[in-house]
């Protein structure tokens, strides 16, 4: 997954590592369970676990957190990005967000996730992109559309809802609005977004051509983000922009906190169909946490 796999190399990239990316793509019959319950985690992703094996191994999500535990009988110190679900024990550190409520010895805390934007990036993104958003209203909103993900709900119903608020937005508060859809939003959204948005001079990313998205978060005057992703969250509040957080039907305990903890902060409000401007800073957890991950680790 986008997320999981930004989270590990925004990590090690903030170290100054150069990470070789395995992805875990588990063979027949393992690919049809949990990665809890396999007895043997290197034999069900025997690709990403060949040698050569790194002198550091990061990884996120249960999955790698089961091949992580694995590996570290043969291997040099392992690092697991988000809860594990599992014993700490069985890992050289663990990094979290506050909202997974983990705490102890090994464990890392940060505020947001962990993720891949940095000044450098947003600059030389902001450079590459300006004039091609140059044409398009200031201020100007930046929109980063997730999907449904069974814990937050954003089909045709809702992408409908969506449409109408920011085309209201457009012409109530004057904003120029670009969206950048997900590999998550369903293709009915994307379409409905297109359709409300571009008689009014706004646009909407349709995946053709280079990804805009970093150019956004560079160049937008504010953010708005769909609930559903605390790593669409956590990569806008690495910018200077407000952020406004797009209520979406469905519930998670988990990210609820999240959203608590980034309000509390004064970095994030609720969206109530108007452009808010406040003080903000850049809130960004990355490089604090890799800079403890190597003091920890000697490296």
């Amino acid at each position: 997954m986008a997320g999981l796999q930004a989270q590990a190399m925004g990590l090690a990239e903030a170290a100054g590592l150069a990470p070789d990316l395995r992805v875990l793509k588990p063979r027949a019959p393992w690919k049809y369970f949990a990665a809890s319950l396999w007895p043997k985690p290197l034999a069900a992703v025997p690709d990403a676990v060949r040698a050569p094996l790194a002198n550091i191994t990061i990884g996120c999500g249960g999955m790698a957190a089961a091949v992580l535990a694995a590996l570290r009988k043969r291997s040099g110190p392992v690092v697991q990005v988000q809860h594990p679900r599992m014993d700490p024990r069985r890992f050289d550190l663990i990094v979290v967000n506050r909202h997974d409520e983990l705490t102890g010895p090994n464990v890392i805390v940060t505020r947001n996730a962990l993720h891949r934007v940095t000044p450098e990036r947003l600059a030389a993104e902001g450079t590459k992109w300006r004039d091609r958003l140059a044409p398009y209203r200031r201020p100007m909103v930046a929109v980063l559309v997730g999907g449904s993900n069974g814990r937050y709900r954003l089909g045709p119903t809702e992408g409908a809802q969506l449409a109408r608020d920011l085309a209201d937005l457009a012409r109530r508060d004057h904003v120029g609005i670009v969206v950048t859809p997900s590999r998550r939003t369903d293709p009915a959204v994307t379409r409905m977004l297109h359709d409300a948005l571009a008689p009014l001079g706004g646009w909407v990313w349709d995946f053709t051509g280079e990804n805009p998205y970093f150019g956004m978060l560079a160049l937008a005057d504010t953010i708005i983000v769909t609930m559903d992703s605390v790593s669409m969250v956590s990569e806008a509040a690495a910018t200077a922009a407000p952020i406004l957080l797009y209520p979406l039907p469905g519930r998670s305990r988990r990210i609820g906190l999240f959203h608590e903890g980034m309000i509390a902060d004064g970095r994030v409000r609720i969206f109530d169909g108007r452009i808010e401007t406040w003080m903000v800073a850049p809130l960004n957890d990355t490089q604090a946490a890799a800079a403890e991950m190597r003091r920890r680790l000697g490296f």
